[in-house]
């Protein structure tokens, strides 16, 4: 088996990759993104997860795609589920 390491936090990913080399804070983006302080702030800290309304608002200011956002939380969620739920009593159907 494969160990897969675990994907970054949409918000790390916000953090380390966009605000930390532009110096800017997540007061400043979420002004520019006319969000509440306290969504940007959140997702920054992992607390909450990216919505397709913030997905759309950072892709067009920082001109990349709402799929980049979304697909990082999507990788975010499925690691946690992968960590969390239980399937092994689940029995696959059987091709007839």
């Amino acid at each position: 088996m494969t160990l897969m390491k675990k994907p970054s936090h949409p918000g790390e990913v916000l953090a380390e990759l966009f605000l930390e080399p532009l110096d800017m804070s997540a007061i400043a983006l979420a002004k520019r993104l006319n969000v509440p302080r306290t969504r940007i702030e959140r997702l920054v800290k992992g607390e909450t997860a990216l919505s397709a309304d913030t997905a759309m608002r950072l892709s067009k200011f920082f001109g990349n795609t709402a799929e980049f956002w979304l697909n990082l939380q999507r990788a975010w969620d499925l690691a946690l589920a992968r960590e969390t739920v239980d399937v092994s009593d689940i029995t696959p159907l059987q091709a007839a």
